[in-house]
């Protein structure tokens, strides 16, 4: 019983520690200086390196000044994807701003990370 206990425990905590099968180029990007009022735009992009196809379920912006666009198709094994997000610069000086992404199937939420200063 405490052998079964213990292996339950082990396959519990590998699959709580596992890595995504979704593998992003990068994960932040650093605008540097950027215009008051400016749209920018950076795309991110992944891999899928799943047996099963990758679909992203939602991917939501901090706050509206940065809007996430996806294609909600499914992205076959090996292929690649991605999200093109846009920031509005609204007021002056530093920022840093994160987008979640979820993926159908997967537990962990991935976080992109865009950053850098509004100069007038």
């Amino acid at each position: 019983m405490k052998t079964r206990l213990l292996i339950l425990s082990l396959l519990f905590a590998a699959t709580s520690f596992a890595q995504s099968a979704i593998k992003f180029n990068q994960t932040s990007y650093n605008y540097g200086k950027i215009k008051k009022g400016v749209h920018k735009s950076v795309i991110f992009s992944y891999t899928n390196e799943s047996a099963k196809p990758a679909v992203i379920e939602f991917a939501t912006a901090e706050c509206g000044c940065t809007k996430p666009e996806y294609n909600q198709s499914p992205i076959l094994k090996g292929q690649k994807g991605s999200i093109k997000v846009t920031y509005t610069a609204p007021f002056e000086g530093a920022f840093k701003k994160r987008v979640s992404v979820k993926f159908a199937g997967e537990k962990a939420v991935t976080e992109l990370v865009l950053e850098g200063e509004v100069v007038s």
